[in-house]
């Protein structure tokens, strides 16, 4: 009867997500009932939410306390989790996209600049997740491409104040905005915080407290404030598989 369950929910939960969802089987099946009864509330109250909001159907894993503005500017993929105190202002050019499967950590803020001067959007891709308590601002267009996984406290910062008269207050003197591109496949450690302009190459992995400005390569480890290429995957991999292939 226990496997019968498992794979019942391993099926639906696949159905929703569209891939594979296996489960552990040492989760206790008490446990699991009540991750199942969890989740549904979830889903239940993001369908509502967003046929409210959208009139539209879209199977969105919504916890308590989610926080839409700009609904009718965000499109939600299959299969979205808004956790716990989320923010999202869609209030933006380009509006906001979530592909499938993304997730967004309890009490973060995917912003909207003001509406004297809006900002571009953002586009995070399908299966990519942002941890808890992470900023992702949209002043600058913010694109974060698919599998790609953050830690917690993450901050994107896609604008530049200019500072350069002294007579006027900083404030009033404007700002620039290039925008901020994270490719697919990228890890991206805890308490790291990406500056305008910055582009990190796909299958990256940037390292926890590191500070990003410029261009990251492709296939790159890079760490420290700001943050420095200490070692190439590309390179690793090949003296790997060269190793392998050479012995006897």
């Amino acid at each position: 009867m226990s496997e019968f369950l498992y794979k019942s929910v391993e099926a639906l939960a696949g159905r929703i997500k569209g891939r594979p969802f296996p489960l552990d089987r040492s989760i206790p099946l008490s446990l699991l009932l009540g991750l199942l009864m969890r989740r549904g509330t979830w889903l239940i109250r993001g369908v509502l939410k967003v046929l409210f909001l959208q009139r539209r159907f879209a199977a969105v894993f919504m916890a308590k306390g989610v926080n839409l503005r700009g609904a009718s500017l965000i499109r939600f993929g299959k299969g979205v989790t808004l956790e716990r105190g989320v923010i999202i202002d869609g209030l933006m050019r380009k509006g906001l996209v979530l592909g499938d499967n993304v997730k967004i950590g309890a009490y973060s803020f995917l912003a909207g600049a003001p509406v004297s001067d809006m900002g571009e959007g953002i586009s995070i891709g399908a299966n990519s997740a942002v941890d808890a308590y992470s900023f992702i601002g949209s002043s600058g267009f913010i694109s974060i491409g698919e599998n790609v996984i953050m830690g917690q406290h993450v901050g994107f910062h896609p604008e530049n104040h200019n500072f350069d008269r002294t007579d006027v207050p900083i404030r009033m003197q404007g700002t620039t905005r290039q925008g901020i591109t994270i490719e697919d496949d990228v890890w991206v450690g805890s308490n790291a915080i990406f500056l305008d302009g910055s582009r990190v190459g796909r299958g990256s992995v940037i390292g926890a407290g590191s500070v990003v400005r410029g261009n990251i390569p492709p296939y790159s480890i890079a760490v420290g404030v700001p943050a420095k290429v200490i070692r190439s995957r590309i390179t690793q991999e090949t003296s790997l598989h060269s190793d392998a292939s050479g012995t006897d």
